[in-house]
């Protein structure tokens, strides 16, 4: 049986937050990087580099590990009741 090792929180029609168990095998992260570059390069996109930092820690053997990772310009929408995201930004992304 397979099992998804993850979960997600909604308050309504927003979701805030994901839970994971965190990909700690390098070989099937920098497969899973180049995976998708390579479907980057196929629909137009440039190739973005690997996290090199990332998975020099894996290879020097990061622990079983969890974490949850919450939306906070999520949760503003919520509180102004909004389902546009640009509401609750402190800029345009496309600005940045």
């Amino acid at each position: 049986m397979q099992v998804a090792e993850r979960f997600e929180v909604y308050l309504g029609r927003h979701e805030l937050a994901n839970g994971y168990h965190e990909l700690t095998d390098v070989h099937e992260q920098r497969a899973r990087f180049e995976r998708d570059n390579t479907q980057r390069i196929a629909r137009g996109d440039n190739a973005i580099s690997l996290d090199e930092n990332l998975l020099a820690a894996l290879d020097a053997g990061l622990p079983e590990c969890a974490g949850v990772a919450l939306g906070i310009e999520r949760l503003l929408m919520c509180l102004r009741d909004t389902d546009d995201i640009r509401d609750v930004l402190a800029f345009a992304f496309a600005d940045a």
